[in-house]
């Protein structure tokens, strides 16, 4: 049915590669593009004689958008799924408008480079007006809006579980359980075990930066921010048991507050074991998660760059993790004119993850979800011209596709609220 260019070649690009495979009555053909050409061929030759999706391999530099064109107008996608870094995803949104093909990422632009002057100008200024000091934040997409609708193009941004799927389930809740949303809880909770002292679940260069800068959430109609891991939760949650949370800046929210009518307070929660934020606080305290590069030894280096190097593979972790994931949206607000509580949530099972796919739970519950947005463009259930959110679209589709792809869904009545 359509021919899809998927960027990225990592462990979330690789569960959605392995998915659009299973499901080849709409990705007849993919090809795989990413800078290591290796990992490409060694994934095709994987899946070959297994699915009748036809797949293809190229080598390509996703910083590059000349080189991108070039590859896009070879191959002639219907889309581009870019899941490679956040730091590319104006490059590839560009080289989409230049060529006149779809687009969808996993989660929205952030710089590699704290130091441009450029972004730093327009992060202050965001900073000073909005609130939140967070290094990503959808302004930068968004300003593509106009472009992409008047080029007749769709450019799904976030599809993945948080960004993604929570968006999806809070779309949900808005159109079939309640009238009004007041305040929504989005809680990520990773209950597995991967048995190293110290080691990230996704890109780790991406994830120390999120988890180590300050938290906000959005309260009557106003950005809060926080100090980092400075408010903390407990929660009982369905197959993993009580855990800490912390409260962070995370990227759905500043789509939901303009999405979600009427909404007055959005939290983000996460969990974590006090042995990785024991490790992160003192890799913080001596400068490697510094993205300023360095001199050593007559060459410069980032720091940040060069820890990701000595920590574990996020990809590696899936025959050596265990447990569960439980990730969703607590609801509070008012249905037929009474209140109403709800909790739609997904448990996923790492080892079950990595029987099915090779791969931990983490980076199932991001690829599946990319999947299922290309799905749902391709397919033509999600038709807009221009650039949006998950919640932005219809979820049910969405949310069926969840259930038959391996995240199937829970609602609870009355949860247990998070204070």
């Amino acid at each position: 049915m359509a021919r899809v260019l998927i960027i990225g070649c990592g462990g979330v690009a690789s569960v959605a590669i392995r998915k659009c495979c299973k499901n080849s009555d709409v990705f007849r053909e993919i090809m795989i593009a990413s800078r290591t050409l290796s990992k490409c061929d060694a994934l095709a030759a994987k899946l070959k004689g297994t699915t009748d999706t036809v797949i293809k391999t190229a080598q390509v530099d996703a910083d590059d958008q000349d080189a991108l064109c070039e590859l896009i107008r070879s191959y002639k996608p219907d889309l581009v799924m870019n899941i490679a870094l956040p730091y590319q995803d104006l490059t590839i949104m560009d080289a989409c408008l230049q060529c006149g093909v779809d687009y969808m990422d996993t989660a929205n632009y952030e710089p590699e480079n704290l130091d441009d002057p450029v972004w730093k100008a327009r992060y202050e200024k965001r900073c000073k007006e909005e609130g939140f000091s967070a290094l990503f934040d959808y302004s930068w997409q968004w300003d593509y809006k106009d472009k992409f609708k008047d080029a007749g193009l769709t450019a799904l941004l976030g599809s993945g579980f948080d960004p993604g799927v929570t968006q999806v389930f809070c779309a949900y809740a808005q159109k079939h359980l309640f009238d009004e949303i007041e305040t929504i809880d989005i809680l990520d909770c990773n209950g597995g075990d991967h048995g190293y002292p110290f080691a990230t679940n996704f890109n780790p260069e991406i994830n120390l930066r999120e988890v180590s800068a300050p938290g906000s959430y959005w309260q009557d109609g106003k950005w809060i921010e926080v100090a980092p891991m400075s408010i903390k939760r407990q929660y009982d949650f369905d197959g993993v048991g009580v855990k800490d949370m912390y409260l962070l800046h995370h990227e759905e929210i500043e789509s939901l507050a303009k999405n979600i009518k009427g909404v007055k307070r959005i939290r983000f929660f996460m969990t974590f074991g006090q042995s990785y934020l024991t490790h992160m606080k003192c890799l913080e305290n001596v400068g490697m998660l510094s993205t300023t590069p360095i001199e050593y030894e007559g060459r410069e280096i980032v720091p940040i760059q060069f820890l990701k190097a000595l920590l574990p593979d996020p990809a590696s972790l899936g025959p050596r993790t265990k447990g569960k994931t439980n990730i969703g949206c607590i609801f509070t607000g008012v249905k037929d004119g009474k209140r109403k509580t709800a909790y739609i949530y997904n448990v996923c099972d790492h080892q079950e993850c990595y029987k099915e796919v090779e791969s931990q739970a983490i980076s199932y519950t991001t690829g599946v979800p990319a999947m299922i947005g290309a799905k749902m463009i391709l397919t033509g259930k999600w038709d807009k011209k221009g650039v949006f959110t998950p919640e932005e679209f219809d979820p049910d589709p969405f949310m069926d596709e969840l259930n038959k792809n391996g995240l199937p869904w829970k609602i609870v009545d009355d949860p247990v609220l998070v204070d």
